[in-house]
């Protein structure tokens, strides 16, 4: 059975943890947009290079050379038996362009939002302690998610293609939702 699966939800809901862990279950890769950039530039492939100009000026990577790199990542030989998305797509463009990109592929896909109250998330990314997850980064975080990324939930719901998982749980019980999804 081949398992491809979009990964959506706020910063702070547990994707890259639940990605992961479901990854290694069905060992398929968990490919995260921000290690395909990383890797693409490690290994200073042309597409890394472009890249690397951006990163290191502190810009966004434009979405033509992101979309440039999911494609290269998602013909790779570990990815034809399925894959895990993780920060990608960002916005309904990019989702538009994904679509594209499967369907010249012949392949599909299932999206799962991970669905935690802004409280929780406030709470939990509060609690990491990281340096970076101040109250207004978070709230800056928040806001752009609920701007940009919130769309697409609405977007892979008219395509009969969301799956909505409670990730106000323990991590465990959402583990197991989320075997329970994807093994039936």
């Amino acid at each position: 059975m081949t398992t491809r699966l979009i990964f959506l939800g706020p910063p702070g809901a547990g994707k890259g943890t639940q990605a992961k862990l479901l990854a290694e279950i069905l060992k398929i890769p968990h490919i995260s947009t921000g290690d395909i950039l990383r890797g693409a530039v490690a290994q200073a492939t042309p597409l890394g290079q472009k890249a690397q100009a951006y990163m290191e000026k502190g810009e966004l990577v434009p979405d033509e050379l992101l979309l440039d790199l999911v494609r290269d990542r998602l013909n790779q030989s570990d990815a034809q038996n399925g894959w895990i998305l993780d920060g990608f797509p960002r916005n309904v463009s990019q989702a538009s362009f994904l679509d594209k990109l499967l369907q010249e592929t012949n392949q599909t896909c299932e999206c799962i939002n991970l669905e935690v109250p802004d409280e929780v998330l406030i709470e939990r990314m509060l609690g990491r302690g990281r340096t970076d997850d101040t109250p207004e980064a978070i709230r800056t975080r928040l806001d752009i998610y609920h701007n940009d990324t919130a769309p697409l939930i609405g977007y892979y719901r008219d395509r009969s293609s969301l799956r909505v998982i409670d990730g106000d749980r323990p991590l465990e019980d959402v583990t197991d939702s989320l075997k329970q999804l994807v093994v039936s």
